[in-house]
């Protein structure tokens, strides 16, 4: 039986930092301010009276730090949608967002698994691809809820994913229209390929089916260091890739934005209501990644990354390999123009290998990076409604 769950989540009241976190630069900043403050007030430097400026800074500075701490280290992800728990796997949780009637098809998607949690899909009220397609005709909604990786499913394979994706299948009413956002595409374009009579449409947004393809940090990465390094890296987390080295590599590609921009822009900030729920939303799904099985993990860098079997038709999956010609259901490719995590040219050249007619097939080219794709406003607004149109017209 389905059980409603909860859809807010009480952060943990903060303890004494570690040292580690006292180390960090929210920590530092407040005593930089503060230097900065009496250097340029004689009267406080000598311990005069407090003018009300200066109490008001103090506050702020104080503020500064506990919002800082809260957003690295308190907030855990939370649905903005009411749902139930249709399926409890190994591997995931399948959440329900259903209405009671609906498309005849359901939709699932598939979201990424690839360090963050799949609370992107209904990320908050306002921005909300659940919510999107809810809103445009598609009733029967359903998402992957991948599961951190524990100690005891360090040695999952890609086929245990597959595994639970067709079960997921199975539960929904053994076929459904796959929407695969960023790492989910290629997870869901494998299954079409593996099970084609289950998938009624493909989406894949922001998804790299052709690895070859482009010039993305990840393939770069990838291709430039050895398999070893990989390797070392889930030895390191005791045989599995864990969600925090994942997390600094992510923010190693953009670190005047995560390391500094991130602290100014919420001290001058602090006051503001709008900007500090915004900033907590994000902090929600960002700063509490999920740790990956190790042998995932490597099978999707050597297979996909390096070797870029999927398109190459040497992809192995289920005790069969997969040529991306079974599929010739309709097909969707979304990538965005600023997406350095997958380009484009890795979606789209899917196309290339596919058995769907061109016909069939479509290609958007939007504006914006990879995230952007799943819960930017102007993409939620402008381009998922038309997705959702052409989901329905394939509803047979």
């Amino acid at each position: 039986m389905n059980s409603e769950l909860k859809t807010t989540t009480k952060p943990v009241l903060a303890t004494q930092p570690s040292t580690c976190e006292s180390m960090c630069l929210p920590w530092i900043w407040p005593a930089f301010a503060l230097e900065r403050l009496t250097a340029t007030n004689p009267l406080l430097a000598m311990g005069e009276q407090f003018t009300e400026n200066s109490l008001r800074a103090s506050s702020d500075f104080l503020n500064f730090i506990e919002e800082a701490h809260k957003l690295d280290y308190e907030l855990k992800p939370q649905w903005a949608s009411l749902n139930t728990t249709k399926l409890d796997l190994k591997t995931m949780l399948l959440r329900n967002f259903s209405e009671p009637s609906g498309q005849k098809i359901p939709v699932i998607i598939d979201a990424p698994y690839a360090g963050s949690s799949a609370t992107i899909a209904d990320f908050s009220p306002e921005q909300s691809l659940v919510r999107t397609m809810k809103a445009n005709g598609l009733k029967r909604v359903y998402v992957t809820d991948w599961k951190s990786a524990t100690d005891a499913m360090k040695d999952y394979t890609i086929d245990t994913y597959l595994e639970d994706i067709d079960a997921a299948v199975e539960a929904v009413g053994g076929k459904a229209h796959l929407v695969g956002l960023c790492q989910g595409g290629w997870m869901s374009a494998a299954y079409a390929a593996r099970f084609p009579g289950k998938v009624a449409t493909l989406v894949v947004a922001g998804s790299p089916i052709d690895c070859d393809a482009g010039t993305g940090v990840v393939k770069n990465l990838a291709q430039t260091l050895p398999i070893s390094f990989y390797r070392e890296l889930v030895a390191a987390g005791g045989g599995r890739l864990l969600g925090i080295f994942m997390l600094a590599a992510w923010k190693g590609m953009h670190p005047s934005d995560e390391y500094l921009k991130k602290y100014t822009d919420l001290f001058f900030n602090i006051n503001d209501k709008a900007y500090i729920k915004r900033a907590e939303d994000f902090a929600r799904w960002y700063e509490t990644p999920v740790d990956l099985p190790g042998v995932y993990y490597l099978q999707a860098v050597e297979w996909l990354f390096k070797e870029n079997r999927l398109a190459k038709g040497k992809f192995v999956a289920l005790s069969k390999t997969l040529s991306l010609k079974d599929i010739d259901i309709p097909v969707y490719m979304l990538a965005g123009d600023a997406d350095d995590i997958t380009p484009a040219a890795q979606v789209f050249n899917a196309e290339q290998y596919l058995g769907t007619p061109q016909n069939r097939m479509v290609k958007k080219l939007v504006p914006g990076g990879h995230i952007g794709l799943f819960m930017g406003h102007k993409i939620l607004h402008d381009t998922w409604p038309e997705i959702c149109k052409w989901i329905l017209s394939y509803d047979a």
